[in-house]
């Protein structure tokens, strides 16, 4: 609303100004507001009833449209939820299909983040999560009960750089009418879109390769839309039961969008982590690099992974575009535009040789983070998988002297020759004695799980 002259400073102050009319902005504008106005008691009464318009920007703000509709076309999804961070992604997505007393069969090669909340949070709401070996498509048969809710699993394994057979295992959930929920956060749309291969929902961490410039979180929720209450009503009565004013249910109200608009309209808002409009302004500002990022940051860590398994330093190196990973052939049925930029090396000589590189390395960026415009590294013992248990870390393939590295845009030249000073580097440390190996973590041999 305007002010007149005559009002005070303190009205004007707050009023002025604030009802010009908008030009029209190339840029998608950030609507930096808790909430909107109304024209009268019947547009607010619609909004409440039908969720139509905006009324407050926990519930719905047209910057954050305006990404989560680029994020679905991408991901070939039906709808999109951006909330405000990638564990807020996966917390709303299971909670959004899981009770007290359901369960979910989750792939054991996991992130951390995720691991805990299925093992102590998840389970003191009474949801019981069985882990299975990614590969083994019995396995996945074999866990589920009359009881199980959703499957889930990530698309590249970390730290193995293992794929998932996104078809086989949502085709083994379809068998029951169970849904796969795919994190996707290695392999962005760009590289793959899993519900083009039966996956019905995908989440994603948009801090990483979809932001690309490491500044904001942010993570989003891709539903499929192709929700069938016939075939899968009776895992989800929430989904087709009446509400609990007796009204009509999510089913009969949104047909096969029943289960993306629970996500948004029921779960997301009410356990409230809702995306800041900045962020996801710069969310989608990434998002209009992404394929240029991706492509060039999957060609980087192709050139820096053939390097790498050349050096005498180096005991292993897990990256799914070589012909040496055990995954290689399926990482090419899925991943035909680049097998991305996420991978790990374990050197030889254990965590004193891991120390030395990390702490060694110029250009590459010792943080907690990935899929950044940068070049990152991280020791996994220490930090992303140190509340597994040794023989659980092993068949993640984090071992003592084992890296993760996190390749970016730049010269790859550049990327190089920073990993040979390191390397170098080694030379100078005192030789690891034979007796002392286990200690140290030098694996003797390498065995693909």
């Amino acid at each position: 609303m305007g002010a007149q002259e005559d009002t005070g400073f303190s009205t004007r102050q707050v009023h002025v100004g604030s009802s010009a009319a908008p030009a029209s902005p190339r840029a998608t504008p950030i609507y930096l507001t808790a909430g909107f106005t109304f024209s009268d008691l019947d547009e607010s009464a619609a909004h409440f009833s039908t969720g139509s318009g905006f009324g407050y920007t926990r519930t719905g703000n047209p910057t954050v449209q305006a990404v989560e509709e680029r994020l679905a076309s991408l991901e070939g999804g039906d709808q999109a939820i951006l909330v405000s961070s990638g564990q807020a992604a996966v917390t709303v997505a299971l909670l959004g299909l899981a009770g007290a007393g359901d369960h979910l069969v989750v792939s054991e090669h996991i992130y951390e983040g995720t691991r805990g909340l299925l093992l102590d949070n998840l389970a003191r709401l009474g949801i019981e999560t069985t882990f299975v070996d990614t590969d083994d498509l019995d396995a996945w048969r074999a866990a589920i009960t009359p009881r199980t809710k959703a499957l889930f699993a990530e698309t590249l394994s970390n730290a193995r750089n293992h794929v998932l057979d996104v078809g086989a295992v949502a085709a083994i959930g379809a068998e029951y009418g169970i849904p796969l929920v795919v994190d996707s956060t290695f392999t962005t749309p760009y590289l793959l879109r899993p519900i083009e291969h039966g996956a019905a929902v995908v989440v994603h961490s948009a801090s990483k390769f979809l932001a690309g410039q490491g500044a904001v979180l942010g993570g989003v929720i891709v539903d499929d839309g192709r929700f069938d209450a016939a075939a899968s009503g009776h895992l989800f009565p929430h989904l087709v039961g009446a509400d609990r004013l007796g009204g009509a249910s999510y089913a009969e109200k949104h047909g096969p969008r029943a289960r993306g608009a629970y996500f948004r309209e029921s779960v997301a808002p009410r356990f409230g982590p809702s995306p800041s409009p900045l962020n996801a302004f710069l969310i989608g500002q990434g998002v209009e690099t992404l394929s240029l990022r991706v492509e060039r940051q999957s060609a980087n860590a192709l050139a820096v992974a053939r390097w790498l398994e050349g050096r005498p330093e180096i005991e292993r190196v897990d990256y799914v575009g070589l012909p040496s990973h055990p995954h290689h052939e399926r990482g090419r049925r899925y991943l035909t535009r680049g097998s991305g930029s996420v991978f790990t090396v374990t050197l030889r000589g254990g965590l004193e040789a891991a120390r030395h590189v990390v702490q060694s390395v110029r250009l590459i960026t010792h943080m907690t983070h990935l899929g950044d415009v940068r070049s990152l590294v991280l020791h996994p013992q220490s930090t992303s998988h140190a509340g597994r248990t040794v023989p659980e870390r092993e068949r993640a393939g984090v071992f003592p002297g084992t890296i993760r590295l996190s390749i970016g845009i730049e010269d790859i030249d550049d990327i190089l020759a920073d990993l040979r000073q390191a390397l170098e580097g080694l030379a100078s440390l005192p030789p690891v004695d034979e007796t002392d190996a286990a200690e140290h973590g030098v694996v003797r041999e390498v065995v693909v799980l």
